[in-house]
């Protein structure tokens, strides 16, 4: 009856459930797992610790009875990687889950490095450490985002020598474990916190150095994926030049150590003040160049003849205009008398040719009274009035007999 379903009705005992889960769990056998120490406390013998995966948030509890430590070859501490072959034991009375160690061996060296390769690899082809994905630093930041351990020497140098180079940058910190196994989470949180903060112009993560196994939390997964979404430029100053964490490769820029990083993220007031006084020499320089040059050139200008003596101008073009003049009204009189001379030539050709020049030879023009020209007697028969027009007159006259009008039409002058 006990081994029947637990209804509403009747459910089942505390301690069956108990029973069924600690026989579940028993089934389970041993296995070998991997991870790294976060807790190691000895106690009459025993040792009563932690046990967390390197990659995902997970951590077990174990236990090492006095019997199996004495057998271990390696003294064991918080922090040590290791490979442990452990068996479920959920105790009953306390309702408690713990894994029973019978071996365990410290995780070699070449073996951590081996896999913090491959995830090296793995992110260098995801184009996390590409150079052209890391953000220029400002040149000025306003406001510095600091992440490391509360009041340690890393933050002491960063904030002393920045303040020493910079008087008046500002920091917001974020306190986070800089090792352990609440490294990762509060890193990345921090990270993702600072970013989000309007204020903050760049973000530091600070350590000052340590052993190799103590900065495996900077090569963590999570926490580099953090870092290369984050907007905010990002500076590591790990302190650690062999086998550097991945977060170094990540970050926009890497500094070799704390000081080193406020030195480069912070300038120097004072070399900018010598940078100023160059400018500004280079500059008055410059100027006073240009205006010694431009004060040449306008005396250049006003030694010159048209500005020195502006009168000359006009005493030149009035001698000009005067010679101009004379020499037009020269031309004029020249033009004048031969114009002149040509009147008077086609006057005398026009006075020869002219009937008034024919008249003035002796000539006469007789005319009917209808003014037509007589050219032959039989147009003037005897009796008919004629006018007769002289050189200096006219006078009227009568035609008589053709005798007599043969006589009087004689071509011969009558003067």
């Amino acid at each position: 009856m006990t081994d029947a379903p637990p209804t509403l009705e009747a459910p089942w005992p505390v301690g069956l459930l108990a029973n069924k889960i600690r026989g579940y769990i028993e089934r389970l056998g041993s296995a070998w797992v991997e991870g790294e120490i976060t807790q190691w406390g000895a106690s009459g013998g025993n040792v009563y610790g932690k046990l967390k995966d390197l990659t995902e948030d997970a951590t077990v509890s174990f236990t090492v009875w006095s019997s199996v430590r004495a057998k271990l070859t390696s003294d064991f501490k918080q922090g040590d990687r290791v490979i442990a072959l452990v068996k479920p034991n959920y105790w009953v009375k306390g309702g408690t889950l713990t894994m029973q160690v019978f071996e365990m061996r410290h995780v070699g060296l070449g073996d951590m490095l081996e896999r913090l390769e491959r995830l090296r690899n793995q992110l260098a082809g995801e184009g996390l450490f590409d150079a052209s994905r890391k953000k220029p630093l400002p040149f000025l930041p306003h406001c510095i985002g600091l992440i490391t351990g509360k009041d340690s020497d890393a933050e002491k140098d960063v904030i002393r020598n920045a303040q020493l180079r910079w008087p008046a940058v500002n920091f917001h910190l974020a306190y986070a474990a800089v090792q352990g196994e609440r490294m990762v989470g509060e890193v990345t949180a921090a990270i993702q916190r600072l970013d989000a903060d309007p204020e903050v112009d760049v973000i530091i993560v600070a350590r000052g150095g340590g052993d190799f196994q103590n900065l495996l939390g900077f090569s963590d997964e999570k926490l580099i994926r953090a870092a290369a979404a984050c907007v905010t430029p990002l500076v590591s100053a790990i302190g650690h030049e062999a086998d550097r964490p991945l977060l170094d490769d990540v970050a926009d820029l890497r500094a070799s150590t704390p000081t080193d990083a406020a030195k480069r993220v912070v300038p120097d007031v004072s070399d900018e003040l010598n940078r100023v006084q160059q400018a500004r020499a280079r500059l008055s320089n410059r100027l006073t160049g240009i205006l010694a040059h431009e004060v040449d050139r306008i005396g250049q200008l006003r030694s010159r003849p048209v500005l020195s003596t502006p009168q000359w101008i006009v005493d030149s073009r009035s001698e000009d205009l005067t010679r101009y003049v004379a020499r037009g009204a020269e031309l004029v009189d020249r033009a004048v008398e031969r114009a002149g001379a040509v009147i008077v030539d086609l006057r005398s050709q026009l006075r020869t040719l002219s009937p008034q020049g024919t008249l003035d030879r002796g000539y006469a023009i007789v005319q009917l009274e209808d003014a037509r020209v007589v050219r032959s007697p039989s147009q003037a028969p005897a009796g008919t009035t004629l006018l007769i027009t002289l050189a200096e007159g006219a006078v009227a006259a009568t035609a008589h007999t053709p005798a007599t009008a043969a006589a009087t039409s004689d071509p011969t002058p009558s003067n």
